[in-house]
């Protein structure tokens, strides 16, 4: 009989009280812990021999029940306009080099004096917003917390530093495939290893989470961490949101309006991001800005209009400049704070809303369905 091979623990699903825990249960002293958070996210090193502070008995030890796993990158593009974008192998503990292919995809946006990286949090996406090319890949499963790390440490390694030694990654948005807050439970830890002095070290004004609305997951976070808050808006009114962002039927503009204020409350947070594709004939109307105004005038919150990113047998059109434009002064006459995000990186299917990877044994009924009939694999987290 073959005897049975513990996994070894990736250190990269462990924020800092979690790797404390886990260095003490090897009969280390809790130091130990911030060493080792050193070398992983300081100085970038995942060879635990060279982490020459550490006793030799203490290296030897973690080689034999820890790894730095990163996901595996499938392919690299670089577009014209600057914009990175890398897929990944998503491959979860067991999985063999035989099984069906999972591929995510993460982006590198520069501009000078930021570089801002969007991740994802899930492999596909059970949410089913129309206009999204995720949503329609379908589901498979949740990213571990080591995998949502690992995109953020492979890209600071990919990327190194300036002439002057300044990190390439200075913010990150969790808004790649999936819906964050569908996944937690692997989510929380990593915005804690985001924002962690002996980690990433980034604030929390640089780390945005992006949701479609899952309500109870929001009050929830306004209690577990401090993260910016983006919400995927797309619509004025209930009936016009059902259509475009299904999960509105569970959680209904009012009751999403509500979580959103809590948040802000709770976190003394400046403002919420709301995030707005303009569909050409179906939001971009006079009325629908009139109507967004009134729901956030006097309200902490800016609108982030984005011009539509066409992908593969979708039947919306992006809106025409004028559009955005007359769109864009109306809510400027009603005092709310608008922008519009350029487009990057559409050339490579970059751009908000492009991002598919690649989905196998993914659920065949999705959040849209008139059943809501979500069958998912165990672990994962949905309303």
């Amino acid at each position: 009989m073959n005897a049975v091979v513990e996994a070894r623990t990736n250190l990269l699903g462990l924020d800092r009280a979690a790797l404390t825990e886990f260095v003490t249960a090897l009969g280390e002293k809790p130091f130990r812990a911030r060493q080792l958070l050193t070398w992983l996210y300081k100085r970038r090193v995942s060879d635990f021999a060279e982490m020459t502070d550490l006793a030799k008995s203490f290296r030897e030890r973690l080689a034999a029940v820890a790894e730095v796993r990163l996901p595996e990158i499938l392919s690299e593009t670089v577009s014209h306009d600057g914009t990175r974008k890398w897929v990944l192998r998503a491959a979860a503990a067991g999985e063999s080099a035989t099984s069906p292919l999972q591929a995510i995809e993460m982006v590198f946006i520069p501009e000078p004096g930021r570089g801002t990286l969007c991740i994802s949090s899930q492999v596909g996406c059970a949410m089913d917003c129309s206009f999204c090319s995720t949503g329609a890949q379908g589901f498979n499963r949740n990213l571990s917390t080591a995998e949502i790390v690992g995109q953020v440490w492979l890209a600071n390694q990919r990327l190194g530093a300036d002439d002057d030694g300044a990190r390439a990654v200075t913010n990150v948005v969790l808004m790649g495939m999936g819906e964050p807050l569908a996944n937690y439970k692997n989510v929380l830890p990593a915005l804690s290893v985001l924002m962690d002095d002996l980690c990433f070290d980034l604030s929390r004004r640089r780390v945005t989470l992006s949701t479609s609305g899952l309500v109870p997951q929001m009050y929830r976070l306004a209690e577990d961490t401090n993260c910016a808050l983006a919400v995927s808006l797309h619509a004025p009114n209930d009936a016009l949101r059902d259509q475009l962002v299904p999960i509105n039927r569970r959680h209904p503009i009012k009751e999403l309006l509500e979580a959103c204020w809590h948040y802000l409350d709770a976190q003394n947070g400046r403002s919420i991001t709301f995030e707005y594709v303009m569909l050409d004939g179906i939001n971009d109307r006079p009325e629908h800005a009139i109507e967004l105004a009134r729901l956030l005038r006097g309200r902490e919150a800016k609108v982030n209009l984005i011009p539509f990113n066409p992908f593969p047998g979708n039947q919306y059109r992006r809106s025409s400049r004028e559009a955005i434009a007359r769109f864009c002064d109306l809510l400027h006459e009603h005092a709310i704070t608008v922008t519009v995000r350029r487009t990057r990186g559409d050339d490579i299917d970059a751009a908000c809303g492009q991002l598919a990877g690649q989905v196998e044994d993914r659920v065949t009924a999705r959040l849209g369905s008139k059943s809501f009939g979500v069958v998912v694999q165990p672990g994962a987290v949905l309303p």
